[in-house]
């Protein structure tokens, strides 16, 4: 990943949506603190505070006691600075696979926008090397597995804690290498974490959130994705317009459900096609039905971006500490129960779009149903009909796809398991509910691929390329720059995970013709 050139995004003033989340993540945008007089002496006295506590053999939890059911343990003073090193060391136990590098780039983000509010006593160095190692692109390697989600993402985020005192891994420059070989080669001295500063980086919702702000946005651009091949396969399968007629839908007022009925119906009108047209007064649900299924999604937007963002702006590890009234604060802010709410709604909104996909890619394969495609939509002549299946094994594929999907939607939020001696009684497994839906997003872009190419293909065969709007033609031609139409059979697994790393890359959400229409039904 090459580190954007762009205006930095400041980390600790104002607040930072999920679109910056993303752009650091994902584009690679430069991170910068502020410099600000008031915002840096609030760190400053946070961290002072401890000092001062110390000094005065106050008792502060994760200090100079243990941890969690631990806490009665108390530290001596000549081991308090040692504390820090064996947190991160007795979490380094996560397994499965790792977080790849957009997704570790949100974490190190996320967590250093909690800390940077100035309320967990950290240490100015200890933001500056967080910023240090995002604009290097030196970037820890963490497991996705060992978090219950409270308190917080302990175990993942151990292996940032780690990194900063030189030990684990790190991706840099395009490998994973140890990271005291990367501050060696720089010249650069390991930190020594301060008595809370291990606490600080661990405790927290850094990994689920990261993962929700980029959920976020890729279901987003599926939503679009799903609007956009509905409108394709209406017309080629001589659908009926009229189902997202205006007053229609004003008596049914979701307002995102009828974002989606305006957008079909403003697509569908600006092509040759008609009402009039269609030889059905009904069509199937797969395509009357759709901004109803979209629609849930793009209703639901609203409070998902609340629920997300407030998690990613606020100061969610244990005890905080309050710089202007000299407290500490004992709580329980990393719970991630309101991600872990996001997460499992949003895998079931998710996987409705692939059940959605799936279904009306049965109708343009089937001939029963498809009102005059070819069988399999394939576009073999008729002397070579015998021998091609066209998307056969794609839609048992779409099908295979679909079905993981919906697996995955069982809620992990109603799977707490008392763990660290009843401790930790109730938990919001919010980092397994965030990678389900990780998970469920992946399937329903292989899903969507193979609805892009299908759709195209159908559009085609019916003779309709040249009857659809502007927006559709661009969409259409978004697709044919990964995929070739099928007249004989091939393997087409090269073209649909093109496409898919197309969505993965949010290529199409950065279209400008796709810009200009979410601007269009902005609000």
């Amino acid at each position: 990943m090459k580190i954007a050139a762009s205006t930095p995004i400041t980390v600790g003033l104002q607040p930072l949506q999920i679109e910056d989340v993303v752009q650091v993540a994902h584009a690679g945008a430069m991170v910068a603190l502020p410099n600000d007089a008031e915002w840096r002496g609030r760190i400053q006295r946070g961290a002072d505070f401890l000092d001062d506590l110390l000094q005065r053999d106050g008792v502060i939890y994760g200090v100079t006691t243990g941890y969690g059911d631990s806490c009665l343990v108390n530290v001596p003073a000549h081991q308090v600075h040692e504390l820090p090193l064996h947190l991160s060391r007795f979490h380094g136990c996560g397994l499965g696979q790792n977080l790849d590098l957009v997704s570790a780039r949100a974490v190190v983000l996320v967590r250093l926008c909690s800390l940077a509010r100035g309320f967990s006593g950290v240490s100015l160095t200890l933001l500056e090397r967080l910023t240090w190692m995002l604009n290097e692109n030196i970037i820890p390697v963490i497991p996705s597995e060992g978090s219950v989600g409270a308190s917080g993402d302990l175990t993942p985020l151990s292996y940032i804690a780690a990194t900063l005192i030189g030990e684990r891994e790190v991706y840099y420059q395009g490998e994973i290498v140890p990271v005291a070989d990367v501050y060696r080669a720089k010249g650069i001295q390991p930190l020594v974490l301060r008595p809370k500063e291990g606490l600080a980086l661990m405790n927290g919702t850094a990994v689920m959130t990261a993962l929700a702000c980029l959920n976020y946005m890729r279901a987003a651009q599926l939503s679009t994705a799903a609007t956009l091949v509905t409108a394709l396969n209406v017309v080629a399968l001589d659908g009926n317009p009229s189902h997202f007629d205006e007053v229609l839908f004003a008596q049914k007022p979701h307002p995102g459900q009828q974002k989606i009925a305006a957008q079909l119906r403003t697509w569908l009108n600006e092509a040759a096609q008609t009402a009039a047209q269609s030889p059905r007064l009904q069509d199937r649900y797969s395509l009357r039905c759709a901004p109803h299924v979209i629609g849930v999604f793009e209703d639901s937007k609203v409070w998902l971006r609340q629920f997300i963002e407030n998690e990613l702006n606020s100061s969610n590890d244990n005890p905080l500490i309050d710089p202007d009234q000299l407290r500490v604060l004992h709580g329980g802010h990393f719970y991630g129960g309101h991600i872990a709410q996001a997460m499992d709604s949003m895998k079931i909104m998710v996987a409705n779009l692939a059940d959605l996909m799936d279904r009306q890619l049965a109708q343009l394969v089937d001939h029963k149903m498809n009102h005059g495609l070819p069988r399999n939509l394939t576009g073999a002549t008729a002397e070579r009909l015998p021998l091609n299946h066209g998307f056969k094994a794609v839609q048992i594929a779409v099908s295979a796809w679909t079905a993981e999907a919906l697996k995955h939607t069982l809620s992990a939020s109603i799977f707490s398991r008392s763990t660290e001696c009843h401790n930790q009684d109730k938990v919001s497994m919010g980092t397994i509910a965030a990678r389900d839906a990780s998970r469920v997003i992946a399937l329903t872009e292989q899903v969507m691929a193979a609805l892009c190419c299908a759709s195209v293909q159908a559009l085609h065969l019916k003779g309709r390329s040249a009857q659809i709007s502007p927006v559709l033609g661009s969409f259409r031609d978004w697709t044919l720059a990964s995929f070739d139409l099928l007249i004989e059979d091939r393997p087409l697994q090269t073209e649909l995970q093109q496409i898919v790393d197309r969505f993965a890359n949010f290529e199409l959400s950065n279209t400008s013709w796709m810009q200009q229409q979410e601007q269009q039904y902005a609000g």
